[in-house]
């Protein structure tokens, strides 16, 4: 039975996982004023940038000056991704109060992603999500490739609520389930979730769909009846992970949000002011980006602008 909880909680994260990995560099101007945008838009929960290697990801070498010159909104949530102590201090010197660490599921996509083996990540991530708590400060922890590894296939969901459950001791204030190749079914997000809530208080589960397969809104209606109320998408779509092999863009944020309102949600989001962050993020990245519904979105104002012609 599906809660009565209707506000959902949208965390944007195209000026981090929307960006890491397009082929032209974007500007920092250019990334603060995507953010501006989407603040402008209602958006209060925002992965702004990582400190991670810039030879690694050139694009979030400028993760210093994104969060220097953030727009000030006492409403609005931050957060930056960190692999390790190394980034957790430049984070912190760079004043960020929130801070996300990655975990994958499978040895094979540690391996490739970060190269480090299971069981290293995991005590690297506990010890960096220990001490992000200990200093006060909001840590939040990816569970990555939660449903299947480009390298090892399908997860078993024991090994997620085992790694859940770990990050959770370790001080996390919130878990990301990830299906960050978007290989993930209806029926497998349902099961996981109601699987991940008899252990864990659900408001402190959040889920990040790719939607490879075309599934992600899907995926998210399946959350949802779960009583999930936290969600990552990317605006346009953006994003993929560039250590994951068929991993395509994120959950566009304005299918996200328009699905939402259609089904009696609230968001605290304004469709049309997505639209704007949409046209921003197309400019910034030189190629046409836009959800699913993006055309129908088009039509419409096609179809109001007649009117106002014709009654003109």
């Amino acid at each position: 039975m599906m809660s009565e909880n209707k506000f959902v909680t949208v965390n944007e994260v195209g000026p981090r996982d929307g960006l890491q990995n397009q082929p032209v560099l974007v500007s920092t101007e250019g990334k603060l004023k995507l953010i501006r945008a989407l603040v402008d838009a209602g958006v209060k929960s925002i992965e702004a940038s990582a400190f991670v290697s810039p030879k690694a990801v050139p694009q979030m070498a400028d993760a210093q000056d994104i969060f220097a010159g953030l727009p000030v909104d006492e409403d609005v949530a931050y957060t930056a991704l960190i692999p390790n102590e190394k980034g957790y201090e430049r984070a912190v010197a760079a004043g960020v109060k929130s801070l996300a660490v990655v975990l994958s599921a499978t040895e094979a996509m540690n391996q490739n992603n970060i190269r480090m083996s299971l069981s290293e990540a995991r005590s690297v991530c506990r010890s960096v999500v220990r001490r992000v708590a200990d200093e006060g400060l909001e840590s939040r922890a990816y569970i990555a490739v939660a449903f299947e590894c480009p390298y090892e296939g399908l997860v078993a969901p024991e090994k997620v609520e085992e790694l859940t459950e770990e990050m959770f001791a370790s001080g996390a204030s919130e878990v990301i389930i990830a299906d960050t190749i978007g290989a993930a079914s209806p029926t497998a997000v349902f099961e996981m979730f109601e699987r991940l809530k008899q252990s864990f208080p659900i408001e402190k589960l959040s889920a990040h769909f790719h939607d490879t397969r075309a599934m992600a809104l899907a995926n998210t209606c399946a959350a949802l009846h779960a009583g999930l109320r936290k969600f990552d998408s990317s605006i346009g779509g953006l994003g993929g992970c560039p250590f994951a092999p068929g991993a395509s863009g994120n959950l566009a944020t304005e299918d996200l949000v328009l699905m939402l309102h259609q089904c009696g949600y609230q968001t605290g989001i304004d469709v049309t002011g997505l639209r704007r962050a949409v046209s921003l993020a197309e400019e910034l990245v030189e190629h046409s980006v836009g959800g699913r519904m993006l055309p129908w979105l088009i039509s419409q104002d096609a179809r109001a602008a007649k009117k106002e012609a014709t009654s003109a």
